[in-house]
């Protein structure tokens, strides 16, 4: 069932959507569905945590989602390796990977959450090390 909503739009995003619609071959309708059902898609499927706001998830080549401190691109997995298996302090790691004691803190707190995720990337990880020293 479809329910009706009146939309005011300013011209120029009006004249926009027409002729993208146009593009498209599609009704101005079909292009207001197509670009909120897109929308909605993508805020539904964000995987951010709002208990971690220094975190987020960034795909890689693999498709895989991965969490990253956020604006850095430092992967959460790398900090908890870091502190883990080569028992960096957090001042260590913050001087290594020039980033805020916040994000270190923020990163080992994720993982204190989320251990099944990040135990699974490092286990990847190390799987495709191996790998690549076999072959």
């Amino acid at each position: 069932m479809a329910t009706r909503y009146p939309l005011n739009l300013p011209v120029e995003l009006k004249q926009a959507a027409t002729r993208l619609a146009k593009q498209q071959g599609i009704s101005l309708n079909q292009f207001f569905l197509w670009s909120i059902s897109e929308k909605v898609t993508a805020l539904k499927s964000s995987l951010d945590d709002p208990d971690f706001p220094l975190i987020t998830y960034r795909r890689g080549a693999s498709g895989i989602p991965t969490p990253v401190l956020r604006s850095t691109g430092i992967r959460v997995e790398t900090v908890v390796v870091a502190h883990q298996h080569w028992n960096q302090s957090a001042a260590e790691i913050t001087e290594q990977y020039d980033i805020g004691v916040d994000m270190v803190d923020a990163a080992l707190s994720y993982y204190q959450a989320h251990p099944e995720e990040i135990d699974a990337l490092i286990h990847i990880e190390q799987d495709i090390e191996a790998r690549h020293a076999k072959g």
